[in-house]
């Protein structure tokens, strides 16, 4: 069963967390939700309480399929200054395994860190400018290689959907898109 590592901080944008997680568990995929900060608790950019399963200090993220870094602000700023998941990211791309990235975090996270050099990325308008040597795409959800980006909160079931193709399959995907009466 694939394994995926969904963070959270403060300041993220809940939808865009929360709406992959949950598609990612209705396709029986083992989903942790991560936080970037010292607790699990977690304040989103709406106000939101969120309990994560786990902080990034206590994570080994070396057995995960995927990590999933979601979008909003200061949530994103958040992410990219939280070392061991900058760490985890870069171990990921090393060794070829899937990360993904909505809203502001493709540019915010993977780009300031260096991992979208040469591929095809999107993200939220405005955010371009740091996708830092990507090649931008106006695309809602994008994967290149082992790295996929989804433009915002209104991609983020499309960005579940992907996963769930990508870790599971395309039948299993176009299942859970019926069960949810996404069309």
């Amino acid at each position: 069963m694939a394994k995926v590592y969904a963070m959270i901080a403060d300041g993220t944008e809940e939808v865009e967390c929360l709406a992959v997680v949950d598609l990612l568990r209705r396709a029986g995929i083992e989903t942790v939700l991560v936080s970037a900060g010292e607790t699990k608790a977690v304040v989103s950019s709406h106000g939101i309480r969120i309990e994560a399963d786990q902080t990034a200090g206590e994570t080994d993220f070396s057995d995960g399929d995927v990590i999933f870094v979601p979008g909003g602000m200061p949530g994103s700023e958040h992410l990219s200054a939280c070392e061991p998941l900058v760490q985890a990211l870069k171990a990921q791309d090393e060794a070829g395994k899937r990360i993904a990235a909505i809203c502001a975090a493709p540019a915010v996270v993977l780009g300031r860190h260096g991992l979208l050099k040469g591929k095809k990325a999107t993200c939220f308008p405005g955010f371009e400018g740091e996708l830092l040597d990507a090649v931008h795409t106006d695309a809602g959800v994008v994967t290149d290689g082992n790295i996929t980006t989804a433009r915002g909160l209104g991609a983020a079931l499309d960005l579940g959907l992907e996963l769930v193709r990508l870790l599971v399959s395309g039948e299993a995907a176009a299942d859970l898109k019926e069960r949810i009466q996404y069309r």
